[in-house]
């Protein structure tokens, strides 16, 4: 059996770029919800909670620079409609994942009196990296559409973006830490989940209305019954995740993970949908995966890099999150 590399190199691509996205989205997701979280937080807790990410954060944000580059040097075509349709979000996105950055550090290292600045600027940059990302995310789905409707809704999906990793972060906080902070972080995490819902009925509203092709692929025989397990299996996890957090914190701590698994099967069945849908389209209703790929040798060249590089990267992370498992500790920076 003989496999065409024009066709079949250019799938292995899109998932490794789809995988580097959801992986991205899960890890920094729990990182970028602590920092919005700062907001509801007193200073020691957010000590705690700083410490609860600071092994992690950096590592975290590899997937983004991963999924990016592969979209360069697997699909340049695409990459350069997607991000010259969304610049300015990009250039958002950047300038406060640097802000976000610069006070994760200085905020330890500055007089006292000047921490509240830098734990503010911690905060803001979380916000907005999240709206940024939650924006572009709205106006893709409504395949780039940068008209009113399109701004409005990529707004409207970056405030349910940036609830869900609040949620997301708060999970983490719940596995992390213990008392006080623990009990609130179950609090704002059921805050937090009433906007993830609406986020997802909202794009999931909005994707099969952006194209008939869309619409098709959801609501055809068969397609509607296989794919029936897909929303269904979502509001099961929503409504299991809201009585698991009902319990929470339970006698000796136990399952405090499980929250944060939840929310990360929520976000893959989110993804899984979205995939399903734009597929073989990387620029919605525009360029598919095939006409956008280098070509099959350079393709070929590249899969050889990441076959080194990947495992590499998941081999750090796993070790990093075994090696700094359990409770977060006093923070420290001597």
């Amino acid at each position: 059996m003989t496999f065409d590399p024009a066709i079949l190199l250019p799938l292995i691509f899109a998932g490794l770029m789809g995988f580097a996205v959801l992986v991205y989205v899960i890890l920094d997701g729990f990182d970028l919800g602590v920092g919005i979280l700062f907001t509801a937080a007193t200073d020691e807790e957010r000590d705690t909670m700083v410490a609860a990410i600071g092994p992690f954060w950096d590592a975290n944000e590899t997937w983004l620079v991963l999924a990016i580059g592969l979209l360069l040097v697997a699909f340049p075509a695409a990459h350069g409609i997607v991000l010259s349709a969304l610049y300015i979000p990009v250039v958002v996105m950047l300038i406060s994942l640097i802000l976000r950055g610069v006070a994760f550090d200085f905020r330890a290292k500055v007089d006292l009196h000047l921490k509240p600045r830098w734990n503010f600027a911690f905060s803001i940059g979380s916000i907005t990296a999240s709206m940024a990302q939650g924006y572009m995310l709205g106006v893709y789905v409504l395949g780039l559409d940068q008209s009113w409707t399109g701004i409005l809704f990529g707004l409207l999906v970056g405030l349910c973006l940036t609830a869900s990793y609040a949620a997301i972060g708060a999970a983490w906080v719940i596995h992390k830490t213990e008392g006080e902070l623990q009990h609130k972080a179950v609090l704002l995490m059921r805050r937090s989940l009433v906007f993830v819902a609406l986020g997802m009925v909202a794009i999931s509203l909005a994707t099969p209305m952006a194209s008939p092709r869309i619409f098709a692929k959801w609501f055809s025989l068969p397609e509607m019954v296989l794919l029936a397990p897909l929303p269904l299996v979502t509001v099961a996890l929503f409504a299991a995740l809201w009585s698991v957090l009902g319990r929470m914190p339970a006698v000796g701590d136990r399952h405090s993970a499980l929250p944060f698994v939840m929310m990360a099967g929520i976000f893959t069945l989110g993804f899984a949908g979205l995939a399903y849908s734009f597929y073989p389209y990387v620029v919605p209703e525009r360029l598919t995966i095939f006409a956008a790929a280098s070509a099959p040798e350079s393709l070929g060249i590249i899969l050889v890099g990441v076959i080194v590089v990947l495992p590499v990267i998941i081999g750090y992370s796993i070790f990093a999150y075994r090696v700094f498992g359990g409770k977060a500790r006093e923070l420290r920076y001597d």
